[in-house]
């Protein structure tokens, strides 16, 4: 008799035991399928979702004007406040600033094959203006504008160029600031490419809107110089 009751106990407990494990495998049953779901939910909105459109690139390839010397942020500089002006209208661009204080134009040639190892879609050339300031031979700046001009369309043949006018103070003499002036006009319809007739227009020799220097913008000059290529850099984007 005891044997019996033992073993009608042994039995009960194997059923309850079976029970136990088979609640606990259906528990891990449910809570797999459950995170499969979920993870599958994720991974169905994940690819929903679209994918950003690669944004085109906009390069600004200057000196110190499209560095935004002497601001407070780089931000301020003409450049940053057309990014500013392409986010607010939702246009999908991105702008590099690649200005160097101080650049001339041999240095620019110099330095524009390590940049264009970076694809471009839009190139806007500003240089020239610390040639003048040096009083160097038109013909060279000219040459170097040119090199530059002719080594973008080669990588990037599709390329939007655009070159940004530049005129210098009469102190050089008459003669070579009107050569320097007109530079920009035969290289821009040489090229069949688009023009800032004066980037500085509104701002240059304007004491409030230039830093102490007399030659660098102010904050509130450069908004003037981002409305001066705006006018221009809208219709191609």
């Amino acid at each position: 008799m005891p044997d019996m009751l033992i073993q009608s106990r042994f039995i009960k407990y194997k059923q309850s035991f079976f029970v136990l494990l088979l609640s606990a495998a259906l528990m891990f049953s449910c809570n797999s399928e459950k995170n499969s779901e979920e993870n599958g939910k994720d991974s169905a909105q994940g690819s929903a979702k679209t994918p950003a459109a690669a944004k085109k690139t906009i390069v600004f390839f200057g000196n110190s004007l499209t560095a935004g010397y002497g601001l407070d942020d780089p931000s301020q500089a003409f450049s940053g406040l057309i990014q500013k002006k392409i986010d607010s209208l939702g246009l999908a661009y991105k702008v590099i600033n690649a200005g160097v204080s101080g650049e001339t134009t041999a240095g620019g040639n110099s330095r524009i094959d390590w940049l264009l190892k970076q694809p471009l879609d839009i190139f806007v050339l500003e240089l020239g203006g610390n040639d003048g300031l040096r009083g160097i031979p038109v013909t060279e700046t000219r040459k170097n504008l040119q090199s530059i001009l002719d080594k973008v369309k080669a990588k990037y043949p599709n390329a939007q160029l655009v070159l940004a006018g530049m005129q210098i103070p009469p102190n050089m003499g008459k003669t070579y600031s009107n050569e320097f002036k007109a530079v920009y006009k035969e290289l821009a319809d040489k090229n069949s490419i688009k023009l800032i007739p004066f980037l500085l227009e509104g701002v240059g020799g304007e004491a409030k809107l230039n830093q102490t220097d007399g030659i660098h913008p102010t904050a509130e000059g450069h908004r003037i110089l981002a409305d001066n290529v705006w006018v221009i850099l809208k219709d191609i984007l």
